[in-house]
Order: C-alpha cells, then sequence, then structure tokens
C-alpha cells in the first residue's frame, strides 16, 4: 500500500507540473498566410520553390530545432539586413510592416512549420 501511494502521489506531483508549464498556441496560418502576403514576401519567396530568395522550407530546414530558430527567422524579417538573391547580388531584405510581437512570433514559426 505504501508503495502504491508513493506512485499516485509522483504521478499527482507531474499532473500538477505539467499544467504548470506554458502552453504553446498553434500557428494561426490565416493571419501568418495574410501577413506574409501583405508585405509582399511571395515576390521573393515560396514554401517550396526558390524565387529570388530562399524556399521558405529550405529556411525551415536551417532554423527548425534550433533553440534560438524562432529569433533568427524574427531578426531576419524585422532588421533589413543585407541578403544575397539567388542571382549573387545584395540587397536589403523587407522589414515587414508590423511591431506586433505575437504576430511576428507566430509568421516566424509558420515558416518554421514549412
Amino acid at each position: 500500500m505504501k508503495k502504491f501511494s508513493l506512485s499516485l502521489v509522483g504521478a499527482s506531483a507531474l499532473l500538477a507540473f505539467a499544467t504548470m508549464l506554458p502552453a504553446h498556441a498553434a500557428v494561426d496560418v490565416d493571419a501568418a498566410q495574410a501577413l506574409f502576403k501583405k508585405n509582399e514576401c511571395t515576390k521573393c519567396h515560396s514554401v517550396d520553390k526558390t524565387k529570388s530568395g530562399p524556399a521558405l522550407k529550405k529556411i525551415a530546414l536551417k532554423y527548425k530545432g534550433k533553440p534560438d530558430g524562432q529569433e533568427k527567422v524574427i531578426q531576419q524579417i524585422t532588421t533589413a539586413p543585407k541578403v544575397k538573391t539567388e542571382d549573387g547580388t545584395e540587397e536589403e531584405h523587407k522589414v515587414i510592416n508590423t511591431k506586433d510581437p505575437v504576430a511576428l512570433k507566430n509568421l516566424a514559426d509558420w515558416i518554421l512549420s514549412q
């Protein structure tokens, strides 16, 4: 009986701890795609084909699963860094027209989900 009650206490504690962890919100695909299109990202990027910029699948492969992956994507879309296009020329990356951190994280997570 003592062994059973310890297991029950342990399981209860584990369940209580799990409910305290922050829940990761699912990607709002419609909102991410709308922001992507509104900012004309489709001029240079496609989900699976390389245009003048890399395909989103290629970006996702580079950053997905890395602890700072989301941060790196957000930095790329908010700071106008110089980027090389597929033809070798350099240009400033367009900045996403929002300061909403939730929208930026959602867009980054959508890109990383490709």
